[in-house]
């Protein structure tokens, strides 16, 4: 294992079961990064030079709309190459067909008016975030939106950097002029229910989050933030139900769930649920940070 611990970067190969042509994106689920590809005619797709952590894979099949999931590169899933392999079986259930297509092929007048400078400044900051240059990415997304000031996925991809960097104020603000350029894009919507959940808005962030589970269902991150919504506000029937969902739909999500809602039964008193959530969790992150103080507590609870 020498030639990971000298470099930290990994190759990420994957498959989308049933094969078929997509455009498949990856995204740092807790730190700025973004890159594109497409698969080839059997579904297989690769990605180079990654760093250790989790992911967000979104697959875009035409036709059928998006699913994301969430993947962890590290160590636990790599070979001694570097390499880690996934084959993502993705049925109709997985997918958010309505609102993907919308926001695939209807642009509203606004976004359509934005201009062709701001796009290529746009364009160029995602090609910095496939570098993991963020200086030059937010260089790039300022000069964005002060071209188009309107232009909501410049916004929202500020507001993600800023979230990434802890810069939780300023998220917000950048959220909120996404999401008033674009009511109806759903990424500033549940980013920022995000981020005031993590700023512990509760009251402010349930109509937001709440409106995003309604919007997409099945989207596991929506349903994660609902659930968290309602445990800072002390309704823990109604948070294991939402990230119970989250587990369901992603059970590998960078939220965390399965923490949460073991924190729910050790608030009931029901040591066995918390450690059985506990050992789940280290199933699906096993180099977690904090993997040896929970296998720790899980000893405990079993005792």
């Amino acid at each position: 294992m020498f030639w990971l611990a000298a470099t930290l970067q990994y190759e990420l190969s994957g498959q989308i079961l049933p094969e078929s042509h997509a455009s498949v994106s990856l995204y740092g689920a807790t730190t700025p990064f973004a890159d594109h590809t497409l698969t080839d005619s059997r579904g297989r797709f690769h990605f180079h030079k990654l760093q250790p952590g989790a992911y967000t894979v979104s697959v875009l099949v035409p036709g059928r709309g998006e699913a994301r999931r969430t993947i962890e590169v590290g160590p636990s899933q790599a070979d001694q190459k570097g390499r880690v392999t996934i084959t993502l079986q993705l049925s109709d259930s997985h997918f958010e067909g309505r609102d993907a297509l919308r926001r695939g092929h209807v642009v509203s007048a606004k976004q359509l008016a934005i201009p062709d400078k701001a796009v290529h400044e746009y364009e160029e900051a995602q090609k910095r975030l496939a570098r993991r240059d963020v200086s030059g990415a937010i260089e790039h997304l300022q000069r964005a939106v002060e071209l188009a000031p309107e232009y909501s996925a410049a916004w929202n991809n500020l507001g993600t950097i800023a979230y990434q960097t802890r810069k939780y104020p300023q998220a917000e603000e950048y959220f909120r002029k996404a999401l008033a350029s674009d009511p109806e894009a759903f990424e500033p919507l549940v980013n920022l229910g995000g981020v005031l959940v993590t700023e512990a808005k509760a009251e402010e962030a349930l109509p937001f989050n709440l409106h995003a589970v309604l919007t997409r269902p099945n989207d596991a991150l929506a349903n994660s933030q609902l659930g968290m919504t309602y445990l800072l506000l002390g309704k823990t029937g109604q948070a294991e139900k939402y990230l119970s969902a989250a587990k369901r739909i992603d059970p590998a999500h960078f939220s965390h769930p399965q923490l949460l809602l073991a924190e729910i039964h050790l608030r009931r008193g029901e040591r066995a649920a918390a450690a059985d959530e506990l050992e789940d969790f280290l199933r699906r992150h096993p180099d977690a940070p904090q993997a040896e103080r929970i296998k720790a507590q899980i000893a405990k609870l079993r005792r």
